[in-house]
């Protein structure tokens, strides 16, 4: 027993390597980053909260599991920013990582790529409901701290509508409130209007 416990104990420090990976999003109204630890736990409250409020039969357990491992490629490829140009190649480097995670000796959860699959693929319910919630957490970050990270990197308005139009097929409601934000960012001066 002792072997087992001590590989999974190995095993559950490889995911420490979460909390190294600093995020371009300010927490707090600008006091600091966020690491990718800290938006993997805020995800997954999140997503459990959007899932009561929208009523439309979660699979709760699944939902949260792909909260939790939605990011954890970034323990070896970084945070990838959403208006970077390496947003699309991200993937292939986290694959490997959550691979080399689930290889660990010490790794009891036997299906953990098929749930980082699934998020990634983003086609079932709980998953797409994953993604919503996964763009809209920075971006109200951005809108408590007055447009810190948008302004930091030079974002305008037309960016931020283009890296979130899926939400209005996904959910109206979110995507109508999103919209009156953006604009109340331009108003403020913390999105640039082009």
């Amino acid at each position: 027993m002792s072997d087992r416990v001590s590989q999974i104990a190995e095993f559950l420090l490889q995911f420490d390597g979460l909390k190294s990976v600093n995020r371009r999003t300010y927490i707090n109204g600008g006091e600091r980053v966020e690491n990718s630890a800290e938006h993997s736990w805020h995800l997954a409250i999140a997503c459990w909260a959007f899932a009561e409020l929208l009523k439309d039969d979660f699979d709760l357990l699944k939902l949260l599991q792909l909260a939790l491992v939605h990011d954890l490629g970034e323990i070896d490829a970084g945070d990838t920013f959403l208006y970077g140009s390496a947003r699309s190649s991200a993937h292939i480097e986290e694959r490997k990582c959550v691979n080399r995670l689930a290889s660990h000796v010490g790794n009891p959860i036997a299906n953990l790529v098929d749930v980082w699959e699934e998020q990634e693929a983003g086609q079932t319910k709980e998953a797409k409901l994953l993604k919503v919630i996964d763009r809209l957490l920075p971006f109200l970050h951005n809108m408590t701290s007055e447009g810190r990270a948008w302004r930091n990197n030079g974002i305008t308005k037309s960016q931020v509508l283009k890296a979130h139009q899926f939400i209005e097929s996904e959910n109206e409601e979110i995507y109508q409130w999103f919209i009156s934000q953006v604009e109340f960012a331009v108003g403020r001066g913390w999105l640039a209007a082009s």
